[in-house]
């Protein structure tokens, strides 16, 4: 198995992607319909609706009797590689250079919110925390370390909170949470030629969140909260048509494997502040502590606890900061704007075309439409400025070649939001 390390990126990939998952680390933070306008500024104390519920479950004491909240992002990932002095492993012709690895994708939220007592609330929401999806040129320059991407996850988090007084919420959820990956890339197999490798695997993962809401004065409050680490055992396989011959007897790249991996956890503290009766401003500051994850090893499932390979990782701490405003047009009409900057997990002696992005800036709009006295309607829209990233993938001692040049890229999010109180 020497000459082919596909396996090592199925825990790769489930560990960072930066372009696709718009912040630090493959994270989505397309969780509510009504934030995106702000660009997620405020989003542990604004409590607006029941997507609270993944920000900050304190939340649901701000929001009225029973509320059900549905959302659908549409997002779309543009991203290019631009060679420069890129080198195949010896004996294979080069390729182009990928073409667009974007596409588009759909997530969906949803959360239900209802009161147990004056004080005790209940929630429950189900959304896609993680995900990606990147697809190469079959025949690129850099097939040999990547193809096709793909990551799924479900995160299902029922939550409670309590209004302790006129000042203090506080909120707990439980986190049970399912990911699947799938991969595709070229095996250089050395004189046997060049074959397709599938890697595929899932698993479930469990934590849970925090969070608190502290009412300075009846037009200021703070929010803070916290999402733990989730610890995923992944469970895979690894399935090629072909063989590798060497000294030893025939050894097939089909294997299944098993990986350990911890999914980081985040802090942040967020304000909101009515300035008057039209104006609004929101801010938000979020933690992701990315370098507890240092290595990476995979291991055959076969009884024999064999390692396939192991991978020391660079990762960084990462830090979002967001700014937004609220503007009341009408009595039914208010208007969003907000900003964010996001720091880069990875730099750029540690890049792999699995992950490819870089630093970004978000600039986001939106608008809240009061249809009826129980129904509003969110829309939201944000472009995603992504610093252009270098990379400079030196496999060749592993026969996949130097992978060498620049990535540029961008992304258009559009969001929409069902609210309706009953």
């Amino acid at each position: 198995m020497s000459r082919f390390t596909s396996p090592l990126t199925l825990g790769i990939l489930l560990s960072a992607y930066q372009l696709t998952g718009h912040t630090a680390g493959f994270a989505l933070s397309e969780q509510s319909g009504s934030g995106l306008g702000n660009a997620y500024a405020g989003a542990a104390a604004v409590a607006e609706d029941a997507s609270t519920i993944y920000f900050n479950p304190a939340g649901m004491t701000y929001i009225a009797g029973r509320q059900l909240v549905g959302a659908l992002h549409t997002i779309r990932t543009s991203g290019d590689f631009n060679n420069q002095g890129s080198i195949s492993p010896t004996g294979r012709p080069l390729g182009g250079e990928g073409g667009d690895f974007g596409g588009w994708a759909f997530l969906p939220n949803i959360y239900y919110k209802q009161d147990l007592t004056e004080q005790l609330k209940f929630g429950i929401g189900v959304g896609t925390p993680f995900g990606l999806k990147t697809e190469y040129d079959r025949n690129w320059m850099g097939r040999f370390q990547a193809v096709k991407s793909e990551l799924k996850t479900i995160n299902i988090n029922p939550s409670l909170a309590w209004k302790v007084n006129e000042q203090w919420s506080l909120g707990i959820g439980i986190s049970a949470m399912w990911a699947e990956a799938e991969l595709t890339s070229a095996a250089n197999l050395g004189p046997a030629g060049v074959t397709t490798a599938k890697n595929k695997g899932d698993d479930w993962g469990f934590g849970y969140n925090l969070g608190a809401i502290y009412q300075i004065t009846p037009a200021t409050r703070l929010g803070v909260a916290y999402r733990s680490k989730v610890e995923q055992h992944l469970k895979g396989e690894v399935r090629s048509p072909s063989t590798v011959t060497s000294a030893s007897p025939t050894q097939t790249l089909n294997t299944d494997i098993t990986a350990d991996l911890t999914l980081p956890e985040t802090f942040s503290f967020s304000t909101f502040s009515q300035l008057d009766d039209r104006w609004d401003l929101l801010t938000d500051i979020t933690w992701t502590r990315w370098s507890q994850f240092k290595e990476l090893v995979i291991r055959r499932d076969n009884g024999s606890n064999s390692i396939v390979g192991s991978t020391a990782e660079h990762w960084n701490n990462t830090l979002r900061y967001s700014a937004g405003l609220n503007y009341r047009y009408t009595d039914t009409l208010k208007l969003r704007t907000g900003i964010a900057y996001d720091d880069e997990a990875i730099d750029n002696d540690h890049r792999t075309p699995r992950i490819p992005g870089n630093d970004r800036i978000w600039l986001s709009f939106g608008a809240s439409w009061q249809y009826s006295p129980a129904t509003k309607l969110d829309i939201g829209y944000t472009h995603l400025f992504i610093k252009d990233a270098r990379i400079s993938d030196d496999q060749r001692a592993a026969g996949r070649g130097l992978l060498s040049g620049t990535y540029e890229g961008s992304a258009h999010i559009l969001s929409m939001q069902f609210a309706h109180n009953f």
